[in-house]
């Protein structure tokens, strides 16, 4: 069995991060999401990894590598134009061939692996295995419309949805998915829905089965899903203590400092990682918080919030909540008088300011 990862997308709901990188790439519990989902593969046994991306960037291939860092063996697949996820897997038939493979959307997160689904697909004899999970949005996903136990059609994205489930971003197929894309043609959207692909397997009487995820899932196209995949991933972190932390320094619960890190003065109540170079001096870091390498923070409060690399925090009177902080970010207080907020904000960001 081979892997598929896409990895292209513009990530406009996550602008302004994703205008200088691409959303996979975003680190959560300070690595990038598609890293999750290159270590989930290889921990379900799977070492062929294609990955599909931007044609037009290699971002993605350059910081990815060649997967030896983890056993694998990743080819890169590149999409010309982004034309939907029929297409991505449109692409991929040279590369998978014959095989059996499971189709993983790289900005997706679960909990609890993917060997379940393989092993499930397996003793099912099914052409097609989709996951399902219950979400309160499902007009945001692909449909499956459910009667009798089977699924008898799936809509991309409708305006009235037949079930409360989403076609969550994990699929194994065999190699009749690919006749069956070939046969598609633009939606109104101007691409090729993986939903319209399903629902011709089962038109074909082809075999398309699903699993329902009963444990956490999470499509992380969005801001709060950042954040909450963050806190997932945290909740469940091995604690260690590399860095530095002086003795007017409290760390409490589940917390990760890495090396050459400095806790000087402050109070760190975890779930919370704070990484390599870092220095929170007089400060409070708060549960479910990343910190990229080489941020410093002092005299300010950070909780629930992801801060990138190499950011600055410095002398804020009011604790930074529910945030995302880019590389390179600075947050100081104002000097001199009047006193005035003065910012440069890049498009479709959001500041609250009290």
């Amino acid at each position: 069995m081979k892997a598929l990862i896409a990895s292209g997308g513009r990530g406009t709901r996550l602008r302004p991060i994703t205008h200088t990188r691409n959303k996979h790439l975003i680190p959560i519990a300070n690595k990038p999401i598609l890293f999750y989902a290159i270590e989930a593969a290889v921990d379900a046994g799977i070492t062929d990894i294609g990955i599909v991306h931007t044609a037009d960037s290699l971002e993605v291939p350059e910081y990815v590598g060649d997967g030896s860092r983890w056993g694998a063996r990743i080819t890169y697949i590149p999409q010309e134009t982004p034309g939907g996820l029929a297409q991505v897997v449109a692409l991929a038939e040279k590369y998978i061939g014959k095989d059996q493979f499971i189709f993983y959307l790289g900005d997706n997160m679960i909990v609890g692996g993917l060997r379940r689904f393989i092993d499930e697909f397996r003793a099912s004899g099914c052409n097609c295995f989709l996951t399902l999970a219950r979400v309160k949005d499902p007009e945001r996903f692909g449909v499956p419309e459910i009667r009798d136990g089977r699924i008898v059609r799936v809509d991309e994205k409708p305006q009235h949805p037949k079930s409360q489930f989403a076609v969550a971003g994990i699929y194994l197929y065999d190699h009749h998915i690919f006749d069956a894309v070939r046969s598609l043609k633009p939606s109104a959207r101007g691409e090729l829905e993986i939903s319209d692909a399903h629902t011709v397997l089962i038109e074909r009487g082809l075999k398309v089965g699903y699993t329902e995820i009963t444990g956490w899932w999470k499509d992380t196209g969005k801001p709060l899903d950042l954040l909450e995949a963050n806190r997932l991933i945290l909740d469940n972190m091995t604690p260690a203590i590399h860095g530095e932390v002086d003795r007017s320094s409290e760390v409490a619960g589940r917390v990760s400092i890495e090396e050459g890190a400095r806790i000087i003065n402050s109070r760190v109540r975890g779930p919370v990682i704070i990484g390599k170079g870092c220095v929170i001096e007089n400060s409070y870091i708060g549960p479910f918080t990343s910190i990229g390498d080489r941020t410093e923070v002092r005299n300010s409060e950070v909780e629930y919030s992801i801060v990138l690399r190499d950011c600055r925090i410095t002398d804020v009177g009011i604790r930074i909540e529910g945030s995302i902080l880019g590389n390179d970010v600075e947050v100081v207080m104002a000097t001199g008088k009047p006193r005035v907020h003065r910012f440069m904000i890049g498009d479709q960001s959001r500041v609250e300011v009290a």
